[in-house]
């Protein structure tokens, strides 16, 4: 357990690494298409970095929920979280870069966002069984791997 824990907490800085680069892109595209703060509205080229990037900041605690729910209890749930973090990098960029192309690659966009919750919802369905089944061994005294060895 304590080696998986590692792993949740090397995944879970690796996204704290990358909403922060998320983030410096916002300064840096506010100091290029002159937007003061608080201001979020100025050119389109900005205001799609701006939302791309409070996009990723909307599912990111649901991201980390689930990382940690699914991740405490099945091991293999990191290589589902590599591939979230990537799709989160090609979908921000996507959404960013597609003022600068003057063309929207919407089937891009709506696939990576698709593939994102489907990848949320994988981790969600990882963690609910785990947590169930501690549930029932904690406070039900009722252990569903004893059950399945009888069969």
């Amino acid at each position: 357990m304590a080696g998986n824990s590692i792993l949740l907490a090397a995944l879970s800085v690796l996204s704290a690494c990358q909403q922060s680069y998320f983030a410096l892109q916002v300064g840096k595209a506010r100091s290029k298409y002159k937007v003061t703060p608080p201001a979020v509205s100025g050119s389109p080229e900005f205001e799609r970095i701006f939302r791309a990037q409070q996009n990723c900041v909307e599912f990111y605690p649901i991201f980390m929920i689930t990382l940690w729910m699914a991740g405490w209890y099945f091991n293999q749930v990191h290589q589902t979280s590599l591939v979230y973090i990537y799709v989160r990098h090609q979908y921000f960029w996507g959404y960013s870069e597609a003022a600068k192309k003057k063309v929207r690659n919407t089937q891009a966009l709506i696939t990576g966002f698709r593939l994102s919750l489907g990848l949320l919802a994988l981790l969600t369905v990882l963690g609910t069984p785990g947590i169930a089944s501690s549930f029932l061994y904690e406070y039900l005294d009722f252990s569903v791997a004893k059950k399945l060895r009888h069969f």
